[in-house]
């Protein structure tokens, strides 16, 4: 058994979610639950599939992310893993559609933060143990930071 890290940082102004299903059908049920969350989203997803030919299954409605989608989904390689790499929302805004599709059986993070996915490797194939999100905690936030926090999510929008 060998463990491996694979290290992804999403390009400016995207969201990768990553996790793991159960079924070849997981790509165009995940499609339609991303492009009936918004009309203005942007999308690729990539999909490893563990039986049969093991290809990485892919689609998307912006050729780009749909690429990378797929390559990091390669680099992965663990199975029935899902990639999705958004642009123009946020995943806060798809993640409970995501959840819903009755084949997805775990979410392992929704993030703009460079990440590392942890892997573990056997002769009979790949899986995440986890995933490293962003950087370690440096302290704990004082009133300021709160009061900073709390504008933010008014300016961007999520909060009155």
């Amino acid at each position: 058994m060998k463990t491996e890290l694979v290290a992804f940082t999403p390009p400016d102004n995207t969201n990768v979610i990553i996790g793991q299903s159960h079924f070849i059908k997981t790509v165009e049920d995940v499609y339609e639950a991303l492009v009936t969350a918004s009309t203005n989203i942007k999308f690729g997803i990539g999909f490893c599939e563990s039986s049969g030919k093991c290809l990485i299954r892919h689609d998307g409605n912006d050729p780009a992310l749909e690429k990378l989608a797929a390559e990091t989904a390669f680099k992965i390689a663990a199975g029935h893993t899902f990639v999705i790499i958004l642009k123009d929302a946020y995943p806060i805004n798809v993640l409970n559609r995501i959840k819903d599709v009755q084949e997805v059986a775990t979410i392992y993070c929704a993030t703009a933060n460079p990440i590392q996915v942890v892997i573990v490797e056997t002769d009979q194939g790949r899986a995440i143990l986890g995933i490293i999100d962003g950087l370690k905690t440096k302290g704990i936030e004082s009133e300021e930071d709160k009061q900073e926090r709390k504008a933010f999510l008014r300016k961007i929008g999520y909060k009155l």
